[in-house]
């Protein structure tokens, strides 16, 4: 059984495509968990220069992708829409593998949008710090600004919010729901609001009443097998 999350799905789909011959007897299922299948408007946002009129926003998607989630910037040239149609009109996924295809969306809401007016800077409260080689005062006023870290839902929150003005599609912040779902997949869509980074970080989190991504893959995987045997008895009763 395989499971790729975000462009690992799209990769390990890819090569299920290429080299199904050899990978036939090896491979059982595959699952895509918030995988940009069929490409990502973010592709030509982040890569076209001008696409995107508000710069800043270019710079939180820049930022998200290439520190956050530690992916290559070089790689969104394989998910624009023209290069996800050419391979996949020259490269088919195999016909009788079971697939799941998972996304989810990302919240918008106003709570989680207003953190980012807090996070761009913090000002430091006035703070005594000795004035060495000043005679006429023993301190000075700090009143200087200081990066503070970016809160990962809030960053997400703004490129969720970005797809579904420009372009009119839910998503999770870096993948559309319509881009993320395969043809003749399950599809599986979480009732909660999820972003793209839930898979990576939701694991450290210790509150029990919050969804695992742990869990989440074995209830994924554990899917996959049983529509693995369900297409199984189909074959068989079909030779009936």
């Amino acid at each position: 059984m395989l499971l790729g999350h975000s462009k690992g799905g799209v990769d390990a789909a890819a090569a299920l495509s290429v080299y199904w011959s050899d990978l036939k007897d090896k491979v059982a299922g595959l699952a895509l968990v918030q995988s940009p299948y069929g490409g990502t408007p973010l592709a030509s946002d982040i890569l076209c220069e001008g696409q995107i009129a508000d710069e800043e926003i270019q710079k939180i998607m820049e930022f998200l992708i290439c520190k956050l989630i530690k992916g290559d910037i070089r790689a969104l040239e394989d998910l624009t829409y023209e290069k996800r149609k050419e391979f996949i009109m020259k490269h088919k996924l195999p016909e009788n593998i079971p697939l799941i295809s998972f996304h989810s969306e990302a919240s918008i809401a106003p709570g989680v949008l207003a953190t980012m007016t807090h996070i761009a800077h913090a000002e430091l409260p006035w703070l005594p710090f000795p004035n060495f080689g000043n005679e006429e005062s023993d301190n000075v006023q700090a009143g200087c600004q200081v990066p503070v870290v970016i809160p990962l839902s809030a960053a997400m929150a703004v490129c969720a919010l970005h797809l579904q003005l420009r372009y009119g599609e839910k998503s999770d912040g870096l993948v559309t729901c319509r881009d993320a779902e395969v043809p003749g997949s399950v599809v599986v869509r979480p009732d909660k609001k999820l972003d793209h980074a839930w898979m990576v970080y939701s694991s450290r989190k210790k509150n029990p009443s919050e969804p695992d991504a742990c869990e989440m893959c074995e209830a994924l995987l554990t899917l996959l097998v049983e529509l693995g045997k369900m297409k199984q008895e189909a074959r068989e009763n079909s030779k009936d």
